[in-house]
């Protein structure tokens, strides 16, 4: 009786795998920005402005006595709006807020609660964010990419050699998928006066950097 005889031959076509490298730096700051806001109430408008400006400028002299460049102090935001209550399901007009906020750059992170601290005690009321972070991102990013790549390619050889197939190592297509830089922030807090210096610990920043990448086998 005839049997057939079957040989396996491999396939000549060409196959991809695409697989996603992940890469991250871990950075200290370099420098924290906290925005700084006097908030007043007043039935008169003019009257609001007024005493929000005169508390401002405090402040401001306040911080340039720490040795901070007025260049680094900078105005962010500045609203007007009304305020109303709510009676008895009626809405009752209570008056106006000034908003005022300002945004400190400080290179000398250990300031940072000084300079809070310092803020409060000239009439500052809220401190709306604070944030390290740090000056050339893009440096610390490019090492976070290829670290990414890097992962991509030992994870396209481990699959490979689980599979026992061969791979060209020398990528078809890469693909930038992400650039994250989280700085580390702190929530808004309603700020009192104080006699102690307010802790704030900087933490680290995470830059972050993903890659898709083509391999052929």
């Amino acid at each position: 009786m005839y049997h057939p005889q079957f040989q396996f031959q491999p396939s000549n076509v060409s196959r991809e795998m695409t697989v996603i490298g992940n890469g991250e730096i871990v950075a200290q700051p370099e420098y924290v920005q906290i925005q700084i806001e006097v908030r007043t109430e007043g039935k008169d408008v003019s009257l609001a402005q007024q005493e929000n400006a005169i508390i401002m400028n405090r402040v401001i002299d306040s911080l340039v006595a720490l040795n901070i460049p007025r260049e680094e102090i900078q105005t962010t935001v500045y609203t007007i709006s009304p305020n109303y209550d709510y009676i008895e399901g009626r809405q009752v007009f209570r008056g106006f807020e000034v908003q005022n906020a300002i945004t400190v750059k400080i290179t000398e992170i250990s300031q940072a609660g000084m300079v809070i601290d310092t803020a409060i005690q000239n009439g500052a009321n809220h401190v709306s964010a604070i944030q390290f972070k740090i000056e050339d991102s893009d440096a610390y990013y490019q090492q976070a990419l290829n670290l990414a790549l890097v992962n991509a390619m030992g994870k396209a050889k481990s699959m490979a050699e689980t599979m026992h197939i061969p791979l060209q190592l020398i990528p078809i297509e890469i693909i930038e998928e992400t650039h994250n830089v989280t700085p580390v922030s702190y929530k808004a807090v309603q700020m009192s006066n104080q006699e102690f210096i307010t802790p704030i610990e900087q933490g680290r920043i995470s830059i972050n950097a993903s890659v898709r990448v083509k391999f052929r086998f």
